[in-house]
């Protein structure tokens, strides 16, 4: 059993703002000889652009869950009509934000940064049909740097539904599940990215989208989606052997501090090992932009529960999860759920009630801590003992709530499981890496 210690008080999503400076200019390679490291900052922490002063600790909760249930739709399959391919990810509610540099000389471009999408893409001028935005448009006529990709390319068949212009070059259509999307040309440009240790680091000929016509759920704070999936066009991708293939990330749970920063890792910075590390093989899924694990099982304290899924035709089968570090909660199929629920409750000597708002299924009317069992998620060849901020949290004063749901379209391991533990991707080796850590001193 573990006792529950100051449960979240503010507890949502976790947000990536990436400064860029121009003071030191190193080139990927040299960076790449220690790897480098980024911050990550909660999206509702005072320095986020989308703060909001006016919503409390539990609104920015309750948001968070409201994104995650959105996001659902977002990882399933749909049609695409011949001009547009179907990203499974929501444009403006993606779980990070990144700042970057594009061009020469580099304009600041703020995106959404996403490890459920692949594109990189900005609003660009002209642009004959574009959302709002705050931050200038990226006008590529000023830019030394940007170069037009040409229709018979790779890249550009990487988007299977792109055309042609008179001028042979590579036009993409680009289309989220939520209906936005984002239209325009297919280009390379050199972009500059902050390390934390290293200055700042200029990463040439990155394939990105020049959108001239963008429109949907963008929010004006944002300038574009950078995409950090594992499909072709991503920049993790892109980066490849120059990183090794290797990310990763730590999560703070920040129940104090609101400017408590994470880290987000490249190359040799990134890769996760030592005493405590368990890894699990990455598995082939639907699409290559999604990070699939096979689940086996989910214990509570010596109670081991078998994975279970007549929904779902991947059931018994690998891939029946995706990581995600952009979504809140753990997402489970409902008849392992049931069980789970169950063993939860036995273990607890508390009256359970429903969440009154209805977002979660699981909840106690207490003020107090409580004992919490011990529950390991059992991924293939690593089981993840999770604490009691990975498994509850508290959204009222009185008020505490399990943070996993029954979900019977996609199974999802969401950020609040992931807190406090370093997370590693290793996509030349094919695996996900966990490491217990204390996030606030990483």
């Amino acid at each position: 059993m573990a006792t529950i210690k100051g449960l979240y008080s503010l507890i949502s999503i976790v947000v990536l703002v990436f400064s860029f400076i121009s003071l030191l200019n190193l080139s990927l390679t040299e960076a790449n000889d220690g790897g480098f490291s980024m911050d990550l900052i909660h999206r509702d922490s005072l320095r986020s652009p989308f703060y909001n002063p006016s919503d409390t600790p539990y609104d920015r909760l309750r948001n968070a869950f409201r994104r995650s249930v959105t996001r659902i739709n977002h990882f399933k399959p749909a049609s695409v009509s011949p001009n547009t391919i179907q990203s499974t990810v929501s444009a403006n509610r993606g779980e990070y934000l990144m700042k970057v540099s594009v061009g020469t000389p580099p304009v600041e471009v703020l995106g959404i940064a996403d490890t459920g999408s692949d594109l990189i893409w900005t609003q660009c001028k002209p642009c004959t049909d574009c959302y709002n935005q705050v931050l200038p448009l990226f006008d590529p006529k000023q830019s030394s740097t940007y170069r037009n990709i040409a229709c018979d390319t790779k890249p550009c068949n990487y988007l299977r539904t792109s055309s042609c212009s008179s001028q042979n070059v590579c036009q993409y259509a680009y289309g989220y599940g939520d209906r936005s999307f984002t239209n325009g040309f297919l280009a390379t440009e050199t972009f500059t990215m902050d390390s934390t240790a290293r200055g700042s680091i200029a990463i040439p000929k990155i394939v990105f989208g020049c959108g001239h016509n963008n429109d949907g759920t963008f929010d004006k704070k944002g300038s574009g989606l950078i995409g950090l999936g594992g499909g072709s066009l991503s920049l993790i991708t892109q980066l490849g052997s120059s990183i090794g293939g290797k990310f990763s990330y730590c999560l703070v749970p920040i129940s104090s501090d609101a400017n408590q920063t994470s880290k987000l890792s490249f190359g040799s910075s990134g890769v996760v090992s030592g005493a405590g590390v368990v890894s699990t093989p990455m598995a082939p899924g639907a699409r290559n932009t999604f990070y699939y694990l096979t689940l086996q099982g989910i214990s509570v304290g010596e109670k081991r529960l078998a994975y279970k899924d007549s929904s779902s035709k991947a059931s018994m089968n690998e891939g029946n999860i995706i990581i995600d570090s952009g979504t809140t909660l753990t997402m489970i199929p409902s008849e392992l759920y049931t069980d789970l629920e169950k063993a939860v409750m036995e273990t607890i000597d508390l009256e359970p009630i429903a969440d009154p708002e209805g977002s979660l299924k699981l909840c106690y009317n207490t003020a107090t801590d409580f004992e919490v069992p011990i529950i390991t998620v059992h991924f293939s060849g690593a089981d993840l003992k999770l604490s009691g901020l990975n498994t509850f949290v508290r959204l009222k004063e009185d008020l505490v709530c399990f943070i996993m749901i029954p979900n019977d379209e996609i199974s999802i391991f969401g950020n609040l499981s992931q807190m406090n533990f370093l997370v590693g991707y290793d996509l030349q080796e094919k695996k996900v890496s966990f490491k217990p850590t204390d996030c606030t001193n990483n």
